[in-house]
């Protein structure tokens, strides 16, 4: 997923507390780490909290298929599934926390577990699983990065996303353009051709996750890989000449307002199934929404604008940890592991969950043959920085970018301002 939440600080300051059992993630005296088993009997019951849509068929995968057939393997054995709305999810972790009363198992979103493994609730899975580099070497590389934090890695890609190029090829013929542009040298190039109300591309917002594959693809950065400081990466040349080749296009009317984000203008899919707009960079599940609105349009594929840096895409999606406080960590791995087998995998896939484990592309391209395209876009898609202040630096860096596209500051003026506010968050590790 692409939503962010910070833990509030009071809430933080609350579970400070709880550090006392970390294993690592924080600053307090590290708990030696139950070291868990593969292939032992398990027995029991745990508890497991997530945030699958309740309107759609991934709870119906869940409680009628996973969870039914993970319990026949292994008789006696009960999991209890928590339907927790994504929006509530962080206030509920926080609550928990701080009464000592958290689930064994949780499908948290990927920018959430540097938060959590920092504040010592979460159990690090390269530590308690003596099979978890046999999990981890059938990942997409950006999703497992997901999970690492402070050189330790506290979860497993559950279920991942990304984003490339989705374009309407009549739209593009219309304008003049034989075929969708594939460099961000192209895109520029072409940007002006549409005209009468049309434009060649429509970008949601201006936060991170809109422009970080701008960024990469043109061989910026947003930090350093230690992800210590942003000074000399986001505000380095090549991360400000690909905002400013956007707020370029943006000044010149060759891109509409929807990069300011809020409301009003036309949405980009709905753009894209009218005409309107002739590519959007965008996600999997702009197809079934499309399928839904619009029957008769077929949106087409194409990777991410490449540039020096290559294609580079952002990585969504989900990742599954488990609890410090869990009871019963054994029969935790356990569910761990079957929710990332092939059969729950598969089930998932139906249900409109891509698998992050590379070994499963073809059998996700056969569940639904667009998927191939993500899959595709995977190898080489990054996460955004892995830090337990990513909703502050993210907020910052969304801020910031609107100020140039506003013209109230110059992209250099905006992204040197971002990094000044960003390193010190950065330096609270």
């Amino acid at each position: 997923m692409k939503r962010t939440f910070a833990l509030p600080v009071v809430a933080l300051a609350a579970i400070t507390g709880l550090a006392a059992c970390d294993t690592g993630g924080g600053g307090a005296q590290s708990a030696p780490v139950q070291k868990l088993s593969t292939g032992a009997a398990v027995s029991g019951e745990i508890t497991f909290w997530h945030a699958y849509s309740a309107a759609g068929s991934e709870i119906k995968a869940l409680e009628k298929t996973i969870i039914p057939n993970f319990e026949k393997l292994h008789p006696g054995v009960k999991i209890k599934p928590v339907q927790v709305p994504d929006a509530d999810m962080h206030q509920k972790l926080v609550t928990a926390s701080a009464a000592g009363s958290l689930p064994d198992v949780i499908r948290v979103d990927i920018v959430t577990v540097p938060e959590l493994a920092k504040i010592g609730v979460l159990t690090p899975l390269d530590e308690a699983m003596p099979d978890f580099q046999d999990w981890a070497k059938k990942m997409y590389p950006g999703p497992l990065a997901t999970n690492k934090y402070k050189d330790k890695y506290w979860g497993l890609p559950l279920d991942t996303n990304t984003k490339v190029v989705l374009y309407n090829q009549d739209a593009l013929k219309s304008a003049g353009i034989s075929s969708v542009p594939k460099t961000l040298e192209e895109l520029k190039a072409n940007a002006g051709k549409a005209g009468g109300g049309k434009f060649i591309l429509a970008e949601g917002g201006s936060a991170a996750w809109q422009m970080l594959p701008y960024i990469w693809s043109n061989g910026g950065d947003m930090t350093d890989p230690g992800v210590t400081k942003a000074s000399g990466y986001l505000n380095g040349p090549k991360s400000v000449a690909a905002l400013q080749m956007l707020v370029d296009m943006y000044g010149q009317k060759t891109i509409p307002g929807n990069v300011l984000g809020g409301s009003g203008g036309t949405p980009t899919a709905d753009g894209l199934a009218k005409g309107t707009y002739a590519s959007i960079v965008d996600g999997p599940w702009t197809f079934p929404n499309l399928a839904t609105s619009y029957p008769k349009f077929q949106a087409q594929t194409s990777p991410m604008y490449s540039g020096e840096g290559g294609s580079v895409s952002v990585v969504g999606g989900e990742d599954i940890v488990m609890t410090q406080q869990s009871k019963n960590k054994e029969l935790a791995a356990e569910f761990i592991r079957y929710m990332l087998s092939p059969d729950a995998q598969k089930a998932m896939g139906h249900a409109g969950q891509l698998s992050a484990e590379a070994d499963m592309a073809s059998e996700m391209s056969a569940v639904e043959p667009y998927y191939a395209a993500y899959l595709e876009q995977l190898k080489t898609a990054k996460p955004r920085p892995a830090t337990p202040q990513w909703a502050k630096i993210d907020d910052i860096f969304t801020k910031q970018a609107q100020l140039a596209f506003q013209g109230k500051q110059t992209v250099q003026q905006a992204m040197d301002a971002a990094a000044a506010q960003i390193d010190p968050l950065l330096a609270q590790g």
